[in-house]
């Protein structure tokens, strides 16, 4: 898609806006209207038969237009799995409205400009303790260590790392995939985006399945020791051909269950079926729910689709909408 210019905003602001005064709802997705997306009482009020999976996007985004637009790609997943899902609720919360209860969650999915709030909020620690799922994206991933670090571990089984992780623009290619419900429906591919690498995981391991593996070029990074371009110990994994796992799934010892995915930089992936459909399945897989064999099904997206998200995702951090 690249980065949106202020006349094409612009126009497409228009469109928005004609949207929402007839009562627009979502872009091509006619299933779930009634679980709107941004009807946290609604979703509060559903009775247990109901899946409430509870998204938080960061209110600021990072650059131009285009880039870390959580809340405008939450919107569209959320949509996505009403379509696949009749007994799922989601709802996007931006990160100005963050949830005060989330008693009800049966997963809380973030993604912010660092995980700070969410690894130190007692809403989603409680939340995580009585079972549900969670599953971070992207700067989401990154902590500090000590209370949010030990936090993530347990939540989701590994974190971005200052001074141990790197956080490069690269395009891997994603050609094997492990037998797991969230690589359901995923065919090879390869997208441009800012992928961290060299996690910090669990010991041995233990509970993580690697979804998205790949070995990134040595360019990539510094042997040179900073924040988060490089390090000897990342450089000699990468120079030993080491592959970085830059998604995976975690099953908790709590019988509970954690997702962590290092891209959506760009907005612009998630015109990318199978980018797309990895991140559909986690959503779903997190929250306990059932995979299909091939994958959570989802409509393609558009430019077009993700430029009037972006504008719409404009007003929920504005606090316009709903």
């Amino acid at each position: 898609m690249g980065n949106v210019g202020q006349d094409e905003f612009m126009t497409l602001t228009t469109a928005i806006v004609t949207c929402v005064i007839v009562g627009f709802q979502g872009i091509g997705f006619a299933g779930g209207r009634e679980r709107g997306i941004f009807d946290y009482e609604s979703q509060q009020r559903a009775d247990d038969s109901v899946k409430k999976i509870v998204f938080i996007g960061d209110a600021g985004t990072h650059g131009p237009l285009g880039n870390h637009e959580f809340v405008a790609g939450f919107m569209l997943l959320s949509r996505q799995l009403h379509e696949a899902f009749p007994h799922v609720h989601c709802v996007v919360h931006s990160s100005h409205r963050w949830p005060d209860d989330l008693s009800h969650a049966d997963a809380v999915i973030v993604g912010l400009n660092h995980g700070q709030q969410a690894a130190l909020d007692p809403e989603i620690f409680s939340a995580v303790r009585r079972g549900a799922g969670f599953m971070s994206v992207h700067y989401g991933v990154e902590v500090n260590k000590g209370a949010e670090s030990n936090n993530y571990m347990q939540w989701m089984g590994g974190y971005f790392e200052t001074f141990w992780s790197v956080n490069p623009w690269w395009t891997p290619k994603f050609n094997r995939f492990p037998s797991h419900p969230v690589a359901r429906g995923v065919a090879p591919f390869s997208v441009h985006d800012e992928w961290y690498y060299h996690m910090r995981f669990v010991g041995d391991m233990k509970g993580v399945t690697p979804i998205l593996t790949d070995v990134p070029p040595l360019e990539t990074v510094s042997e040179t020791t900073s924040s988060r371009k490089g390090n000897p110990d990342v450089f000699k994994a990468v120079f030993e051909q080491v592959p970085q796992h830059v998604a995976w799934a975690y099953d908790r010892p709590d019988g509970g269950r954690g997702f962590g995915f290092t891209g959506l930089h760009r907005h612009a992936n998630l015109e990318n079926n199978s980018f797309r459909t990895v991140l559909l399945n986690a959503a779903a897989w997190v929250a306990g729910l059932e995979i299909p064999e091939d994958g959570v099904p989802s409509k393609t997206v558009s430019e077009t689709d993700l430029n009037l998200l972006i504008i719409e995702a404009e007003k929920v951090r504005e606090d316009k909408i709903p």
